[in-house]
């Protein structure tokens, strides 16, 4: 007997926090373990950030707050969105969650229904599919390919849309492969939905700022204004700010949506953590100095690993144009033997032997939805990169 539902049965945790969790356990055991699987910058949150928390918490800014987020809050999201996207947003038009990943989830459990398909072009982040699927959605996997950058294109976006087509997902930086759409892709992809009236955009914006020269950020409501009635823009404070703990997340879009993820938010956290909502209104309102300090260190870690992954026997990678993983191409390696004699058979298995032969956590590609890769997070010190070659080399 169980009391788990058929559909969860054969649901598993996101490969990339069971991977963190793994690392977590074998650091504990002892084992000399270099983790490059979870998506989290080194940067520490900024001190003004962290004061703001302080500051709250003494006013006794901690008890209920507006299930949407506090008004303060919305506000400094209002002005967020103007400043860096032209985007104008009203207070109704706007929802906080604890962070990006439930303001996404809310959004297809509030507009799904069964039978409902979801476009996600692969290599894809990996909660995506399951959070369609929970909501009784069809997730449609559309490949993309290295020497298209990773993008989808309108004639790929044409042939995949149906009368069931409900979302387009799009993010841009892109997770895991960093790649950046730029506005006249984003255009052309609009062109092709002005035929599909029932067909939303969500936008991911998450690593807006993790953007490298000469690409540029655009959002797809900025770059398709005809379509904003539709478009709802995800983002955060979690990659911009390091505050991946404090689990802030925002989105913009049609306010009879937000009221729907706004009741359902209501039905289950209430709201985000009040002390946490105080902090972020310091990030998005305060000093913006540490975005650039964060690029250009990233980019230099970036610019510091890729010839040498691209230097190794059997691995290969492009340089990503945003965000801060790398995605490594293995398939040179699938199919070899290990000294014990095992098969490397596809890249679940190479993760597994880096973890237990050299102590290197990765992701495969397979969770992404693209086999035949890793990916691997270089928002880490130099040596730690340094680390991660000589024991891949090994």
């Amino acid at each position: 007997m169980t009391l788990v539902s058929r559909r969860f049965q054969d649901l598993h945790p996101s490969s990339t926090v069971a991977l963190a969790g793994l690392a977590r356990r074998l650091a504990a055991e002892g084992r000399d373990i270099v983790d490059f699987s979870e998506g989290e910058s080194d940067f520490d949150t900024p001190e003004h950030v962290v004061e703001a928390a302080i500051q709250a918490m003494r006013r006794g800014e901690t008890r209920y707050t507006n299930v949407s987020g506090t008004d303060r809050l919305k506000d400094a999201i209002r002005r967020k969105f103007l400043r860096d996207n032209d985007l104008d947003f009203a207070r109704e038009q706007l929802t906080v969650g604890t962070g990006a990943k439930q303001v996404i989830f809310n959004a297809f459990m509030a507009s799904l229904e069964p039978g409902d398909e979801v476009i996600v072009p692969a290599p894809y982040w990996v909660s995506y599919p399951d959070m369609i699927r929970i909501a009784g959605g069809t997730a449609i996997r559309v490949p993309t390919e290295r020497q298209h950058g990773f993008k989808l294109g309108p004639d790929a976006l044409r042939r995949v849309l149906s009368p069931r087509t409900r979302w387009l997902v799009l993010c841009s930086p892109g997770n895991p492969a960093g790649a950046v759409y730029r506005a006249e892709e984003y255009a052309a992809l609009a062109e092709v939905l002005a035929d599909w009236p029932r067909v939303g955009v969500l936008s991911d914006d998450i690593y807006e700022h993790l953007v490298y020269a000469p690409a540029r950020f655009t959002t797809f409501a900025g770059a398709a204004p005809a379509l904003r009635d539709r478009v709802l823009t995800v983002n955060g404070v979690s990659k911009t700010y390091a505050m991946t703990g404090w689990r802030i997340g925002y989105g913009g879009g049609p306010a009879d949506l937000i009221a729907a993820m706004n009741v359902l938010q209501g039905q289950s956290t209430t709201h985000a953590t009040s002390i946490a909502q105080a902090a972020a209104v310091a990030a998005l309102d305060g000093p913006q100095d540490m975005l650039e300090r964060q690029r250009t260190t990233m980019r230099a870690r970036r610019d510091h690993l890729v010839p040498r992954i691209q230097a190794l026997r059997g691995l290969g990678c492009a340089s990503p144009e945003g965000a801060f993983y790398l995605w490594v191409a293995c398939g040179d390696v699938i199919g070899r033997r290990t000294k014990s004699g095992a098969v490397l058979s596809d890249d679940r298995d190479l993760a597994g032997f880096l973890i237990e032969s050299q102590g290197i956590v990765t992701v495969p590609g397979t969770a992404f939805g693209q086999p035949g890769f890793l990916r691997v997070c270089f928002a880490k010190p130099i040596e730690r990169l340094d680390t991660l070659v000589e024991r891949l080399a090994a």
